[in-house]
């Protein structure tokens, strides 16, 4: 699904310092993948994120997606490239606070050239869990059923690829268990998830742990006997 090849990245600081966030990345992703990108704060790991969520454009480099060179779209191209197959969830939930859950998961829909589109929020909410709390608004739920609207979100237009930043960095352990197993659900079933993340121990539900270095890829993990094991077991 996703391939990228020698993917670079620089910044400029206000001050003028060029910082090299992502240095000769190279990265292949396979549909139906749960893949966790571990690394230390500053190593560039939602410098990763956001160029596989087309949020970013690499310097140098290519990025292929089912074979198509995404890296090179204009920015309609790319809105149109998120809206149809990339789903964002983020450490901050993001939700408009006057709004209730259901209106926040079909904000997606009014930039969506699908049809028909009705019910597909309800859906959404249904999958992750939250049939009963469609009126209710942000301040009536709880941190993790927050995060499980963002996932709904996320998950509205059907995308092929979910990406997720620290989605449990705001939660506490038990909540943060349950939007893991969420996670591990919608791969099940067939979506392609990408966690970053600094926490071991979140990396560790995943089929395959990427970490990264100052820009760099510097291990490339299979885990699919230990993912497997710790769902049993959860």
């Amino acid at each position: 699904m996703i391939e990228l090849n020698e993917i670079g990245r620089t910044y400029t600081r206000p001050s003028g310092e060029s910082v090299q966030a992502l240095t000769g990345f190279s990265l292949h992703i396979g549909r139906g993948e749960l893949v966790a990108i571990v690394g230390a704060s500053g190593s560039g790991k939602s410098t990763l994120m956001n160029i596989l969520g087309l949020l970013d454009r690499p310097d140098s480099g290519s990025y292929r997606f089912h074979g198509d060179d995404v890296a090179t779209l204009d920015v309609a191209g790319q809105a149109r490239f998120r809206n149809r197959h990339v789903g964002f969830v983020f450490q901050a939930f993001h939700l408009l606070p006057k709004t209730s859950a259901l209106e926040n998961v079909e904000l997606p829909l009014l930039y969506s050239d699908r049809s028909p589109v009705a019910g597909l929020g309800r859906k959404a909410l249904e999958a992750v869990g939250l049939g009963d709390r469609m009126q209710h608004t942000p301040s009536e739920l709880s941190g993790g059923q927050q995060q499980r609207v963002a996932i709904a979100r996320a998950l509205v237009n059907e995308p092929e690829l979910l990406l997720a930043d620290e989605p449990t960095g705001n939660l506490d352990p038990t909540s943060a268990g349950e939007i893991l197993d969420i996670f591990a659900a919608l791969n099940r079933e067939g979506k392609t998830v990408v966690l970053v993340t600094h926490d071991v121990a979140i990396a560790a539900r995943a089929h395959r742990v990427i970490r990264i270095e100052r820009g760099r890829l510097v291990a490339d993990d299979s885990r699919e006997s230990a993912a497997a094991t710790g769902r049993t077991h959860r």
